[in-house]
């Protein structure tokens, strides 16, 4: 595997590093606080069009369709670097890619028309995937949301909980049970959901820990009725569908923490260098620079799995166990160096007017969603057991 980033990967990057800077750091800490949630919204809208506009919204999606079609390791660096900025903006963006994902690689050519060009342009704001329920979160098949088919249509009836982006998606990924009878997993379907179609409901916005520009709401389905069409993949096959999907997810979380790992040790690497105590500057004093070393190798060993995972899907080999090591490693490193960076920076990591404060709780939520830790390591353990 050659590590090296491409031209065009480089060039993505650095693109993403600029756009973070110029527009999502200056406004980041505003849009946490919540103080104006019109103009917020406003805001944050804004931003995700004109990612959109830069071809961020559909990187691994096909030219035919809209999409950038620059791969897996440009949507991880690109991530990465509008994490730095913004967590809120970053899982937005990554949870919209894998929804432009999953449609090109099952959907039919049609929904693929209708749909792709829509996400990747910006003209749906987001997508959404509704896969987890209250009593369905590590275990998604233990789903209760049911698709009835009544003559050429499917009425769905449940509710999801957790969605990110639901109150301003254009197209929900829906997954519900249509053969309640089939053993647990295999009586799933997928389907496509335009969000202004009549039956469902978006509920406000979760109050969460960190994370506040993203909105995450239950979205609930009342008799919601959808013709035949909008089945995606084969019928009863959703439950695969879902597995193959958070596998690619969690290459972006982990993009995700990383980026915010990294800001968190660059402000508190460039505050030690400032703060003087005892007649010099904190740099100077071993036990700080050992945090610091432990830190950042902490955060290159992430970075290197996440390529690994990355470069593995690029090529379109397995990836399964590689994206559940990098994922495992780039959030629980991310916490830790997130708190890491206040010790170093001692009181004023501590408040709200330092960045660290943010970073500390944004990232704390990454080492949960797009599965657990705890289900990281049974995916790996699975995985390594096969093999013998």
């Amino acid at each position: 595997m050659h590590l090296a980033l491409t031209e065009e990967q480089i060039l993505i990057r650095d693109m993403a590093r600029k756009f973070a800077v110029a527009e999502l750091e200056p406004i980041a800490a505003q849009l946490d606080r919540d103080e104006d949630p019109v103009k917020n919204r406003q805001l944050f809208l804004a931003n995700l069009k004109m990612l959109a506009e830069l071809g961020f919204m559909g990187l691994n999606v096909s030219s035919d369709y809209g999409g950038s079609e620059a791969g897996v390791v440009s949507f991880s660096v690109a991530i990465t670097e509008i994490a730095r900025a913004c967590a809120s903006t970053a899982v937005t963006m990554s949870v919209t890619n894998m929804v432009g994902e999953v449609i090109q690689a099952v959907a039919n050519e049609e929904q693929k028309q209708q749909y792709l060009p829509k996400l990747s342009s910006g003209d749906y704001a987001a997508g959404s995937f509704c896969l987890s329920e209250q009593g369905a979160g590590s275990d998604p098949a233990a789903m209760k949301t049911k698709a009835v088919k009544e003559g050429d249509n499917w009425v769905i009836n449940g509710s999801k909980a957790w969605i990110t982006s639901a109150e301003y998606a254009g197209i929900f990924v829906v997954w519900a049970v249509t053969d309640p009878d089939a053993p647990s997993g295999k009586g799933i379907s997928c389907f496509l959901v335009e969000a202004d179609t009549p039956g469902i409901t978006v509920g406000k916005a979760e109050e969460k820990m960190g994370q506040h520009a993203s909105a995450t709401n239950s979205v609930i389905f009342d008799d919601c009725r959808i013709p035949g069409s909008a089945l995606m993949g084969e019928l009863n096959d959703g439950f695969r569908i879902a597995v193959a999907e958070l596998a690619g997810g969690r290459i972006g979380i982990g993009s995700l923490a990383l980026g915010l790992g990294f800001a968190a040790m660059d402000y508190a690497r460039q505050y030690t260098t400032e703060r003087e105590q005892f007649g010099r500057t904190i740099a100077n004093f071993q036990g700080l620079q050992w945090m610091m070393s432990d830190a950042y190798t902490q955060l290159e060993a992430s970075r290197l799995l996440i390529m690994y995972a990355a470069c593995l899907k690029d090529s379109g080999q397995p990836f399964n166990k590689a994206a559940a090591m990098a994922k495992l490693h780039a959030t629980e490193t991310g916490n830790k160096v997130c708190y890491t960076a206040q010790q170093l920076t001692g009181g004023m990591g501590y408040a709200q007017d330092c960045p660290l404060e943010r970073y500390a709780r944004d990232v704390r939520v990454t080492s949960i969603y797009e599965g657990t830790s705890e289900i990281q390591r049974l995916i790996i353990a699975r995985e390594l057991l096969s093999e013998v």
